[in-house]
C-alpha cells in the first residue's frame, strides 16, 4: 500500500510544493502579486457569487483570506497527491498535471485587473519546475511502487528545496515590506490647513475604534513604496495629471473625524469604526482639472485592481470627501490603504472608500460599472440609518438594580436626533446621547434602565437628523446595506 500509493503521492505533493515555493520566490523577487497562490485566490475571489462573498464575510470575519488560502492548498495538495500515484503508472500524467497546475495559475494571474503579461512567469516556471521532477522520479510504466530508500532521498531533495525556496521567498518579502515600513515611517506631515475641532466634552472612552475593521478582497497587503507612488487622475476632465505623494502634501490638507461602515454589516455587526482622518479635499482638486458636466461618476483604481465608483455629485455637495494620507495622527497603516486611499463620509465603503489608489478616472454611471455594480450591488451606496447595542454583551448576567444599556448610532451627513431603547414589550424610552463632533461621526448613547429580575430583551432603534426612523425590517446586506433594529437578550440576576 505505501508503495503504490502513500509514497507516490507524497513524491506528487513535495514535487509540487518545490514547484509553488520556488514560483513564489520568482513572484517576490519581482512581483508579489503574480505569486501562484495569490493570484489564484484572487480570481476565486472575483469568481465567487454574491451570495458565497457574503457568507465568508458573515461567518468568517476577517479570517476569510487565510481560510480561502487554505482551502486552494488543500485541493493543490489532493490534485498532485492524485497526478503522483497515477503518474507513477502512467508518467505522461506528470506532464499533463504540471500543464494543468501551470495554465491554471497563469491564466489566474492574467484574469487579475491589474495584471501584466509578465505575471504568468512565475506559474509557468514553477509548474515546469514540478513537472520535470516528478517525470524524472515516476518509474517506467510497468513498475508502479517506489522502494524507502527512493523515497526517503526524493523526499529529503524535495521537501528540503522547498522548504529554502519559501523561506527565502519570505525574507524576500520581509526585506521588501521592512523598506516599505520605512519609508512610511519617515513621512512627516505638514499642520493641516483645516485641522479637526477638538472633542467636546462627555465622549466616552471608545469614540474613536482601537482597531478599525477590514474587508477587502486583498488576500496579501500591498506594499507601495512611497517615494515611487503615483496617482493619475484623466477621463472627462478638461486637464489630465499624474500627482506623487509629495504633490498632494503640498496641498491644503484637511483633518476630520468621520465613521466609516461597510455595505456587508450585519444588524448590530462590527464592521463601523471611528477614526480621525487628514487628507486632500477631493473637491477643489477635481475643480482644478475641468470636471466635464456630463461626468457623473468617479472611479477609483487600487494598485491590485479594485474599482470603486463613486457619485460625482457627493464629492460638490460640501461634505468632506478626500484622498487620506493619515489616519489617527500618523500615515495611513498598510492594511487601510498606505500611501493614499480615498474616504467619501455618508457613503459606504465599497462606493466611496478605496484602498491603495492609484488611479481617478471621470466617467459616467451609464459607460461603466466599478467592482462591486457588476456583482449586483447598489450603484451609489448612501449609508442608512443603523444603531448597535454594545453593553450589555448578548446573554450576559448582570446585576441590578440599574442596569446601563449602551451603544452607537449613525447617520453619517444627516446625524443622529434620537435615540430609543426598549425593554421587552414596554414603551420605547428616549436614551441619552453623547456631544459629537459633527454629523459624519456615529454618535454614542446609553439608557439607565430600573431593572426587574429574570430574562429581558433589548432593543434599540434611532432617528436621524431628518426626522426618519430607522427602518423596522430585517434586511440582509445584499444588495445595498442592511436595516433592522438590533436587539439582545440578558439576564438581570
Amino acid at each position: 500500500m505505501l508503495q503504490r500509493t502513500v509514497r507516490p503521492a507524497l513524491i506528487g505533493v513535495l514535487s509540487a510544493a518545490l514547484g509553488v515555493a520556488a514560483a513564489e520566490l520568482l513572484a517576490a523577487a519581482t512581483r508579489p502579486q503574480a505569486g501562484p497562490l495569490v493570484a489564484v485566490g484572487g480570481a476565486v475571489i472575483d469568481a465567487a457569487p454574491t451570495p458565497v462573498k457574503e457568507f465568508a464575510v458573515r461567518t468568517l470575519g476577517t479570517n476569510d483570506k487565510p481560510v480561502l488560502l487554505g482551502t486552494i492548498a488543500l485541493v493543490l495538495v489532493l490534485f498532485t497527491a492524485a497526478v503522483g500515484i497515477i503518474g507513477f503508472r502512467r508518467r505522461w500524467v506528470t506532464i499533463a498535471g504540471a500543464a494543468v497546475f501551470g495554465l491554471a495559475g497563469a491564466a489566474a494571474a492574467l484574469a487579475r485587473p491589474a495584471s501584466i503579461g509578465w505575471d504568468v512567469i512565475p506559474s509557468l516556471i514553477g509548474a515546469a519546475i514540478a513537472g520535470l521532477l516528478l517525470f524524472h522520479l515516476a518509474r517506467p510504466s510497468r513498475e508502479v511502487t517506489i522502494d524507502r530508500r527512493k523515497f526517503l532521498r526524493a523526499a529529503v531533495v524535495l521537501g528540503g528545496g522547498a522548504l529554502i525556496a519559501g523561506a527565502t521567498a519570505e525574507t524576500v518579502k520581509r526585506v521588501r515590506g521592512g523598506a516599505v515600513t520605512k519609508s512610511r515611517e519617515a513621512i512627516a506631515f505638514p499642520a493641516p490647513a483645516d485641522p479637526a475641532k477638538p472633542l467636546p466634552s462627555g465622549i466616552a472612552d471608545g469614540f474613536y475604534s482601537e482597531k478599525l475593521y477590514r474587508v477587502d478582497t486583498a488576500l496579501t497587503v500591498p506594499r507601495i513604496d512611497v517615494s515611487t507612488w503615483r496617482m493619475r487622475i484623466h477621463g472627462m476632465v478638461g486637464r489630465e495629471v499624474e500627482l506623487s505623494f509629495d504633490d498632494l502634501l503640498k496641498r491644503p490638507l484637511i483633518e476630520r473625524d468621520i465613521t466609516l461602515n461597510c455595505v456587508s454589516n450585519e444588524v448590530g455587526g462590527p464592521y463601523v469604526g471611528t477614526a480621525r482622518w487628514l487628507g486632500v479635499p477631493l473637491a477643489p482638486l477635481l475643480a482644478e482639472l475641468g470636471v466635464d458636466p456630463a461626468a457623473d461618476q468617479l472611479v477609483a483604481r487600487s494598485v491590485e485592481g479594485m474599482t470603486i465608483g463613486t457619485p460625482v455629485a457627493t464629492i460638490n455637495d460640501g461634505r468632506d470627501a478626500m484622498l487620506v494620507v493619515g489616519m489617527n495622527g500618523e500615515p495611513l497603516p498598510l492594511e487601510h490603504g498606505f500611501p493614499v486611499r480615498m474616504l467619501t463620509p455618508g457613503l459606504y465603503g465599497y462606493a466611496g472608500a478605496c484602498k491603495w489608489i492609484t488611479d481617478l478616472e471621470l466617467t459616467t454611471f451609464a459607460d461603466y460599472d466599478a467592482y462591486w455594480v457588476k456583482r449586483g450591488w447598489g450603484a451609489r451606496g448612501p449609508v442608512k440609518t443603523a444603531s448597535r447595542i454594545d453593553k450589555p454583551q448578548p446573554f450576559a448576567k448582570l446585576d441590578g438594580p440599574t442596569v446601563t444599556i449602551a451603544g452607537v448610532a449613525w447617520a453619517q451627513g444627516r446625524g443622529i436626533r434620537n435615540v430609543e431603547v426598549r425593554v421587552d414589550d414596554r414603551a420605547w424610552a428616549k436614551a441619552d446621547l453623547l456631544p459629537v463632533p459633527s454629523s459624519d461621526t456615529w454618535v454614542q448613547w446609553r439608557y439607565n434602565w430600573d431593572s426587574t429580575p429574570g430574562p429581558h430583551t433589548f432593543a434599540v432603534r434611532a432617528t436621524d437628523g431628518t426626522g426618519a426612523i430607522q427602518a423596522e425590517e430585517r434586511v440582509t446586506p445584499f444588495p445595498d446595506g442592511a436595516t433592522g433594529w438590533h436587539s439582545i437578550t440578558a439576564t438581570v440576576n
